[in-house]
Formats: C-alpha cells, structure tokens, sequence
C-alpha cells in the first residue's frame, strides 16, 4: 500500500468513527431532542455525494470511509425519527 493511501485509510478511519459515540448515546438515552435534523441530514447527503465521487474516481478510502459513514449517520437518522417525542395534541 502507498503512503497516500494509508493516510486517505487513516484519515477516513478516524472522521468516520467520529459518530460512532453519537450513535452510542443515543441507544442508551432514547432520546435525541437536542439533536438537529437539518444538520444530519445534509451531512448525510453530503456524506453520500462523497460515495457517488469516491465510486466515480475508484478510490477506495474514500469509499470505504463513505460506507460507514452513511451507515453510521443513517443510524442517527433513524434514532431521530424512533426517538421523537409525540406531538402534542390541540385539545
């Protein structure tokens, strides 16, 4: 392996697990009220754009790092959705 490569694999290893302790919180508390659905969500998308190029150029640290991203911001996502507390009704 190349020294680029090995930098690209390290520097994606490292911003890529950056979420990972979000995640964590998140199953332990149930609950995400203090957490921005517009910000993950872009980064989200921004994070799958960074896969279509990383396939597109065939790099494989940006790949790899975008996977798990996607799949790791897709969990937050999700903890969003499941964990919101109900509306209020207007009774």
């Amino acid at each position: 392996m190349d020294t680029p490569t090995a930098f690209g694999l390290g520097a994606a290893f490292l911003t890529s697990v950056a979420f990972v302790p979000q995640v964590i919180r998140n199953f332990r508390r149930k609950h995400v009220d203090d957490l921005s659905f517009s910000t993950f969500g872009t980064f989200t998308l921004g994070v799958l754009l960074w896969l279509v190029y990383g396939l597109m150029i065939d790099s494989l640290p940006i790949i790899l790092a975008n996977v798990f991203t996607l799949g790791v911001n897709g969990l937050n996502l999700w903890q969003m959705w499941a964990y919101r507390k109900p509306a209020l009704s207007a009774t």
